[in-house]
């Protein structure tokens, strides 16, 4: 009998977080076991999905794809869902993600299922979801992930609680990440390089024009090398708040970067704001043309020749919260716009 009703506590409490949104809700987190994902709805419409797949077909959590109010698909395909004039460069920029290129010597940013020896790479290893709920203003979603060295196959060198907060409202959609590292029994050392932390591969469209040549794939998925590359219809422009422009915000300080283009008709701003309670705020963007867009705090002398190597450590049990806002607006958005969405987030701790 006793076993009887833990059995059906444990049942209630797992269709509980299953649908726990409200059919009332603007915002809804629908649950999908079977495909390993948690779908974002906002006022019906889908807006992006936390997916995290087995580690046989992704390294690391991520949220993935991520589309405008209007529908638009702001996130790469590839690899998942390539679409045709996409690069085919760094399989392991998917949706996006949090991690780093060198942590205890293991390398968690650039490790993906084409790599044939992972034995210096890490994964991200999701392992529940402990809070998901729907609401009228905002949707929470709270999971946890451990990084494990090796390939997911040695030890646990940190472990993940990430909270995202989702909004919405009109033509803009907003995520708050909220992550919190927790080194175990030994230190974590996060080593000064240039991959990381906080970053997303945006769609073709919004990638800076280039006349270098590349590898793209067609309509039918084979790749094919580019000698000059068709610039029609590529608009992205990097904007810091800094004032700097273009690709020259590579290496820069900033408390918030813009990027903006457009896909089809559809005027598009992609904005990244960094907290002032994040370590080495305001944080150094690794922003590149070709459509990665990352902010990294644990950089320093890779960025900039003349500051000593910041080399972040974190003591046995210590913990590390990095928070980050995303705001993704179908139209343009003003500097005094997200200066004030930009003293919004500070408040949130």
């Amino acid at each position: 009998m006793k076993k009887l009703i833990i059995t059906t506590i444990a049942l209630f409490l797992c269709i509980s977080i299953t649908f726990s949104q409200n059919k009332k809700d603007r915002i809804q987190l629908i649950t999908k076991e079977k495909d390993r994902k948690v779908d974002v709805i906002i006022d019906n419409q889908y807006f992006t999905s936390y997916f995290f797949p087995s580690d046989s077909v992704l390294k690391k959590p991520v949220l993935f794809p991520i589309l405008t109010s209007t529908g638009t698909a702001i996130t790469r395909g590839y690899p998942f869902a390539t679409r045709t004039g996409e690069r085919v460069d760094h399989p392991h920029h998917v949706g996006m993600w949090l991690n780093y290129e060198y942590v205890n010597g293991f390398d968690f940013w650039n490790n993906s299922t084409a790599i044939k020896d992972r034995t210096k790479y890490g994964t991200i290893k999701h392992t529940g979801i402990t809070a998901i709920k729907g609401g009228k203003n905002t949707g929470n979603l709270t999971v946890t992930a451990d990084w494990i060295d090796t390939d997911g196959k040695g030890k646990t060198l940190l472990k993940e609680t990430t909270k995202y907060i989702f909004r919405g409202k009109g033509n803009q959609r907003i995520i708050d990440r909220i992550t919190t590292l927790t080194s175990q029994n030994e230190e974590v050392s996060f080593k000064d390089v240039k991959d990381g932390v906080f970053a997303i591969r945006v769609a073709r469209e919004l990638e800076h024009p280039s006349d270098k040549p590349d590898i793209f794939v067609d309509a039918n998925g084979i790749e094919t090398k580019i000698d000059k590359l068709d610039n029609s219809g590529i608009t992205g422009n990097y904007h810091s708040s800094e004032g700097v422009n273009g690709e020259a915000v590579w290496s820069t300080r900033g408390k918030w970067m813009n990027l903006s283009g457009k896909i089809k008709n559809e005027e598009i701003s992609i904005a990244i704001l960094d907290h002032p309670q994040n370590v080495n705020y305001p944080t150094y963007w690794h922003a590149r043309g070709y459509g990665l867009f990352a902010a990294n705090p644990l950089g320093e002398k890779i960025f900039n020749k003349d500051k000593k190597e910041l080399n972040f450590k974190l003591a046995p049990n210590q913990s590390l919260t990095l928070r980050y806002r995303t705001v993704i607006t179908s139209g343009k958005v003003t500097d005094e716009e997200l200066n004030r969405l930009s003293t919004e987030f500070a408040n949130v701790k």
